[in-house]
């Protein structure tokens, strides 16, 4: 007699490990990435991203679209310029349009903590939105690690490209000690480089895990690595997703959301330096970088999923 029990389906016995068999396939697998540095966040615009709009939005948000262009077009022009300023005045100057080009979005900024204003630094930050890098910027320029595609965005793809950035083409594993290296240099010779080691954006209310390769950098130039949290939320109210950029969701969509939004507060918060020598190896490092949420935000976050499932 076979020990296995017999489950009717269809009007057909099917045996207990066929009947769990075809219950597995009928559920949809995630899609695996093709190379360790291409990590997926399970956030997505349908389940993750809320906000809420009216026709009475509509000419507000138009007037920010035209501010923000204005502000990037004025920040291209004065690419040529920049070079002839001294470092100094140089970098207050990308710290100020910075700040603009979040504002003109009609995002207020509040930043705690400074970061050292010279000197090798590797900068470290969760990634929610398009407008962490005009934000990482506002806290010290730097020279920023981005993924390939950045390249061809308009307008901002240039000034990324103008800023001295380190492009990454996340599906050539074999091109990463290279980029580590160029990096490490970089940070030798007393630059500043931010990189969002998440590999990936997520919605806010919760977060990924911190890859190790890029603070081998900062280990190897011997540089402190500095965490910065960045948090989006409703002016004295909850925490947002509306600036998420997340999933197959397009730049123009999370533009639109932003620029909708009323009473939007970006949140950064830079905390102490690490020092490079504090810990033996990368991956004690990443973690000692990674950031949490507090737990009123995880709180939030819980009843806010659950909402979102309620029928």
């Amino acid at each position: 007699m076979s020990l296995l029990r017999t489950v009717p389906v269809g009007g057909r016995a099917l045996t207990h490990r066929r009947a769990r068999r075809a219950a597995t396939a009928a559920v949809p697998r995630p899609i695996v990435p093709t190379s360790a540095w291409l990590p997926t966040a399970p956030c997505s615009p349908q389940v993750c991203v809320a906000s809420a709009r009216s026709l009475a939005d509509v000419p507000r948000a138009v007037l920010r679209l035209a501010a923000l262009l204005v502000t990037l077009l004025m920040g291209v022009g004065l690419l040529p310029v920049f070079g002839l300023v001294p470092v100094s005045r140089r970098n207050a100057l990308i710290r100020g349009w910075s700040r603009a080009v979040v504002r003109a979005a009609g995002v207020r900024v509040r930043i705690t903590g400074t970061a050292a204003p010279t000197g090798g630094l590797l900068l470290v930050a969760n990634h929610i939105s398009w407008l962490d890098i005009p934000l990482l910027a506002a806290v010290r320029p730097a020279r920023m690690l981005a993924k390939a595609e950045i390249r061809r965005w308009p307008v901002a793809g240039g000034l990324t490209a103008c800023s001295g950035a380190f492009f990454i083409e996340r599906d050539r594993l074999r091109a990463l000690p290279d980029t580590v290296a160029r990096i490490a240099g970089a940070l030798r010779s007393g630059a500043a480089v931010v990189a969002f080691p998440e590999g990936s954006t997520w919605c806010g209310r919760a977060q990924g895990r911190f890859r190790r390769a890029v603070f081998q950098a900062a280990l190897d130039a011997g540089v402190p690595v500095q965490p910065v949290r960045l948090h989006y939320r409703f002016d004295g109210g909850p925490a947002s997703t509306a600036p998420a950029f997340v999933g197959e969701d397009s730049l123009l969509a999370s533009l639109w959301r932003v620029v909708t939004a009323r009473r939007l507060v970006a949140e950064v918060e830079v905390r102490r330096p690490i020092p490079a020598d504090a810990h033996p190896d990368r991956r004690a490092l990443a973690h000692a970088a990674e950031l949490g949420p507090t737990g009123g935000e995880l709180a939030w976050a819980h009843v806010a999923l659950a909402t979102e499932r309620m029928p």
